[in-house]
């Protein structure tokens, strides 16, 4: 359950954002969170599935100066924090199509509609890989 996971280049990457409504924590939802991320990896995580692994991150609050740029310093940290959410929920897929399919799935949608229960707002946003590295060793 917490082994490190592996991504293969040219995997799909989407990146949930989940913003819980206000008075929910992220304690409230840990339960509903851990079910249906077993549903991912136990029901579409071979070949026809698609599914390579994931990560659930929990916001912690804080915003690199240093890397982060824009000609709005003034408002910048008020910005990013009020588009952040309060969990991210990070996957890595064979292909887009094969997380779409997954996710139109009835015994995903019921977990999922379980815990959108508990969000003003989620969305998931689907990025490609152009790279990725490990230091080299010396």
């Amino acid at each position: 359950m917490f082994n490190p996971i592996e991504i293969p280049f040219g995997a799909t990457m989407l990146f949930n954002v989940v913003d819980l409504k206000e008075g929910v924590t992220v304690e409230d939802v840990e339960i509903l969170l851990g079910e249906m991320c077993n549903v991912v990896k136990n029901n579409y995580g071979d070949d026809n599935g698609g599914f390579i692994g994931g990560q659930v991150y929990r916001n912690a609050g804080f915003i690199s100066e240093e890397g982060s740029v824009g000609s709005d310093d003034s408002h910048k940290n008020k910005r990013v924090k009020q588009n952040m959410g309060d969990i991210v929920i990070v996957t890595y897929w064979k292909s887009f199509e094969q997380h779409e399919k997954s996710h139109a799935d009835k015994l995903f949608k019921e977990k999922f509609s379980q815990l959108a229960a508990y969000c003003d707002d989620t969305y998931e946003v689907g990025y490609e890989m152009l790279w990725q590295g490990v230091p080299e060793e010396h």
